[in-house]
């Protein structure tokens, strides 16, 4: 009887770091006159309550992985979001500061969610020139990746072999799928709040396994914005 050789199931290769990328819970609402607090200036709202159930579900949905380490960013909604699932583990979240959501300049503070809801100009000449720094004084692509970088850099040598749950923002997972993939700066924009995408970082290289896996969210409106 001839050999076969059936198709194989993937499985993370030795040495290789998977990161769960976790967009974190819808955050409160934008209200013109009532702008976000700023931390290093950047714009740091509390989850909403739909934030806070999505949070909730992610947690439920990873509870029972092997999961080794939870980061979070410098940003409240990246904490609360993973509150739950640390609850679960029984981790405290380890924060990686230069994860934190793309700089938006001027548009800080809840005003790039207006700006975007008016399709303002300035928001539509950044979609099509796919670079955040149309916006007057926001994170160029090449300053985005500097600190980006490093960072996963970091978390890859430390978690060689292992499961990490990242939970960071719509903009730093959209710029690492970007990245891994070699795709358009923008073409992974848009993952819905407490979606769940996925990389695998080796030797420097990463290769993208999973984006925007929502299945675990249930009765909860998603809104595709990305900060």
């Amino acid at each position: 009887m001839a050999k076969e050789y059936r198709q194989q199931k993937f499985t993370r290769p030795p040495g290789a770091t998977e990161i769960l990328l976790v967009r974190h819970g819808e955050s409160r609402a934008a209200v013109p006159g009532d702008p976000f607090p700023l931390v290093d200036g950047q714009g740091d709202p509390e989850l909403a309550e739909a934030g806070r159930l999505q949070a909730e579900q992610v947690g439920e949905r990873l509870r029972h992985q092997a999961i080794d380490a939870v980061y979070v960013t410098s940003l409240r909604r990246t904490h609360e979001t993973a509150a739950p699932l640390c609850r679960h583990l029984g981790l405290v979240p380890f924060v990686e500061p230069d994860l934190r959501e793309v700089h938006l300049g001027d548009w800080e503070g809840g005003i790039f969610r207006i700006k975007a809801h008016e399709n303002d100009p300035v928001f539509v000449q950044m979609q099509e020139e796919q670079r955040w720094d149309a916006i007057p004084g926001a994170e160029s692509h090449d300053a985005l990746r500097g600190r980006v970088q490093p960072a996963l850099a970091r978390i890859a040598a430390k978690h060689q072999d292992q499961l990490i749950v990242a939970v960071v923002h719509g903009g730093i997972v959209g710029h690492i799928l970007a990245e891994a993939s070699g795709a358009r700066p923008f073409a992974f924009n848009g993952c819905d709040n407490g979606s769940i995408s996925q990389v695998i970082i080796l030797n420097g290289k990463m290769m993208v396994r999973r984006f925007n896996d929502s299945s675990h969210l249930n009765d909860v409106e998603q809104v595709a914005m990305p900060t």
